[in-house]
């Protein structure tokens, strides 16, 4: 008589249920004993029945089984994220690789090589982003060039003032601080006539004795 192949499903008739669940019970026990023995392997096996009863078999400790597959357990839940992590380490490093090939595609192609492959529209592109580069650079540089100016002109007052405070220095040493401020207030005081810009003075001199003595009259430019 040929045995029919059993349905994967549950068992409504209780007692069915009970024979069948005796049933292969012992047959599991049997099969965890012999794997244990023919593979010399750690077997652990725990059976609670639908009224709540325990059966188990271990073919050396129960506890030590348990300990040891928590932690198996542990250190596969430790070394888990690591993974990831080195999955997502690699997957982004062969993004770095695509974005680096394209970058060095794009400035290739703006150096002007490897342009044969390009369509007219990517051409144009490529004609723009050039003239706003040099639109760009040359703002920058009209900048740099206003900056240097600035800072001469800032120089060239320092200088001036620098050396007028040398100038002063040195009168000052030789002819004093008094004679240094009544130079600067008769400068100051000295009408400048615009329409004569140099004048004729006459002084007579006179050389000799009173008697023989000669009129010389010396313009001073």
């Amino acid at each position: 008589m040929v045995r029919g192949k059993t349905q994967m499903r549950r068992i409504e008739n209780n007692t069915s249920r009970q024979v069948t669940f005796s049933k292969r019970r012992n047959g599991l026990l049997k099969k965890a004993f012999e794997l244990s023995v023919l593979c010399d392997a750690e077997v652990a096996l725990i059976i609670f029945s639908p009224r709540g009863k325990l059966f188990e078999f271990a073919s050396s400790s129960m506890q030590q089984t348990i300990e040891r597959y928590r932690r198996r357990t542990k250190d596969n839940e430790t070394n888990k994220p690591i993974e990831q992590n080195l999955q997502h380490l690699k997957t982004e490093s062969a993004n770095m690789l695509k974005t680096l090939e394209d970058l060095e595609i794009s400035r290739r192609k703006l150096l002007g090589e490897n342009l044969g492959s390009c369509t007219l529209e990517e051409l144009q592109e490529i004609e723009q982003q050039l003239q706003k580069s040099v639109s760009i650079i040359r703002a920058r540089k009209t900048q740099i060039f206003r900056d240097q100016i600035e800072q001469l002109k800032e120089k060239e007052k320092a200088l001036a003032a620098e050396n007028e405070k040398l100038c002063e220095k040195l009168f000052m040493s030789q002819c004093g601080t008094k004679s240094w401020k009544r130079l600067s207030e008769q400068e100051d005081n000295v009408p400048y006539d615009e329409s004569s810009p140099s004048s004729d003075v006459e002084t007579e001199l006179f050389i000799g004795l009173p008697e023989g003595r000669t009129r010389r009259i010396v313009q001073l430019n």
